[in-house]
């Protein structure tokens, strides 16, 4: 089975294109949505963050937020810790997880997928783009947030002409191009790329 990894800059609409995806049989994990569950469930990680963080940073086995947040906000240092105990929980979580699909190929969702060395474990990769304008509107609609809010939320995300050079291929959501097409087309080539790689083990 072939592990596929779908990323996109904030508003570029790449859940809208996992949705997509499953809707053609393609499963899909959600990582960020994972690693809330896993802040919460697994007990090796649990552990991690209270030693690295204190016990405060859970009301018995729920994950104290607020005390979490307020120590890795604008620390950067402290931030790429907690990523150092989540990220590799996040990967065993995947592994497990891709074990148990159906399928020629499955979806690794990931907000930060080249930043968190995540892409490695992916065979190919996918980038979901949108016009910055277009991704600003979007978010501000979705978060009633300011647009200095969303920039500020851009800024700390790796630029899509980085992750462009680091993708496999590319879908454009720019409300001009049409999206299901594009993964249509996309689904036909992840697929036959999948069939040729189970031929040859």
């Amino acid at each position: 089975m072939l592990k596929i990894g779908i990323t996109g800059g904030i508003g570029s609409g790449k859940t809208t294109v996992c949705r997509i995806f499953e809707l053609l049989g393609v499963a899909v994990y959600y990582a960020d949505v994972r690693a809330k569950m896993l802040m919460q469930t697994d007990l090796e990680l649990i552990e991690g963050i209270k030693m690295a963080f204190g016990k405060e940073a859970y009301n018995g086995l729920v994950l104290n937020r607020a005390f979490l947040g307020a120590i890795v906000f604008n620390n950067a240092e402290r931030l790429q810790q907690l990523n150092g105990l989540v990220h590799p929980a996040v990967f065993r979580d995947f592994d497990t997880w891709s074990l148990k699909q159906k399928g020629l190929y499955v979806l690794k969702e990931a907000a930060i997928l080249f930043e968190s060395g995540s892409s490695k474990d992916c065979a190919y990769t996918i980038l979901v783009k949108s016009p910055v304008d277009l991704r600003t509107s979007r978010v501000m609609l979705r978060d009633g947030i300011s647009k200095a809010d969303v920039i500020k939320r851009m800024d700390k995300q790796m630029s899509d002409e980085e992750k462009d050079k680091l993708a496999s291929f590319v879908i454009l959501n720019d409300e001009v191009q049409l999206v299901i097409p594009q993964v249509l087309a996309l689904h036909n080539q992840i697929t036959d790329l999948a069939l040729i790689n189970n031929d040859h083990r």
